[in-house]
């Protein structure tokens, strides 16, 4: 028996993102159905389940074919994708000029990962002519839409006085606000400004927050950074971290 799925089910990402949690290969079925039959949104929920190959099998080239569909239709995290997958060569050629392209439509529409992305570019001189006050103000914007990865940078910029004033105060509150929306790099620096403080455990519970979501790289500078310091049970953090670090290279083998 084929699945039908009305048009307003379509439209409604968290349903989606259940069906997709609860029956991948069933949404997935759904998904296609909606993009072929021109639902924008489907089309971009089909490029990012071909990108990761869940529920259906992982198709990187059509994926980025997907989003540019979806794109050209006025999805503005597809367009964020397409800058992905020009950024990263996924399915073509990389090309970061293109990427930072796409990321500056998303971000002139208000997405707040095009505004991470295009920041990004922006202070790495990558695709574009390096820009560090342009970066700055995008990261600001992108953390007052209360994306977490934009509210740590935005802190280290407000801490190290960088293209900006020196605020160290309201550095410590996006610090804060960033490791409560789930960035693990915020998560990190919040517990590092707990542990200047004498909170220890405070501090810890936020490490073994980022230890359970960082990827492999963050885990190795992290890791490095918590045997140098003061407090004994912080400093033993950094074996849970190696162990962590183990398991990724497990995978790697």
């Amino acid at each position: 028996m084929s699945f039908q799925l009305r048009r307003e089910e379509v439209l409604n990402g968290e349903q989606l993102k259940t069906m997709l949690a609860e029956n991948p290969a069933r949404a997935a079925q759904a998904i296609l159905m909606a993009a072929k039959q021109g639902i924008v949104e489907g089309q971009a929920l089909l490029g990012q389940i071909l990108l990761d190959g869940q529920g259906i099998e992982r198709d990187v080239p059509l994926a980025f074919r997907w989003f540019g569909i979806a794109a050209n239709g006025g999805h503005l995290m597809a367009r964020n994708m397409l800058g992905r997958c020009l950024e990263h060569g996924w399915g073509c050629s990389a090309d970061e000029r293109a990427a930072a392209s796409h990321y500056r439509m998303a971000a002139q529409g208000g997405l707040d990962w095009g505004l991470y992305n295009y920041a990004n570019l922006l202070a790495t001189g990558r695709g574009v002519v390096q820009d560090q006050y342009a970066a700055f103000a995008l990261y600001r914007e992108a953390a007052h839409l209360g994306h977490a990865k934009s509210m740590n940078l935005l802190g280290r910029y407000l801490e190290d006085g960088r293209y900006c004033p020196a605020d160290l105060q309201t550095a410590r509150l996006w610090y804060e606000r960033s490791a409560h929306a789930g960035d693990f790099r915020g998560q990190f620096s919040h517990a590092a400004v707990l542990a200047e403080q004498g909170n220890v455990e405070g501090a810890l519970h936020w490490l073994e927050c980022a230890l359970a979501i960082g990827n492999l790289n963050f885990l190795r500078v992290s890791r490095a950074a918590l045997l140098e310091a003061k407090e004994p049970a912080v400093r033993a953090m950094g074996e849970m971290y190696q162990a962590r670090i183990n398991t990724f290279s497990s995978k790697e083998v």
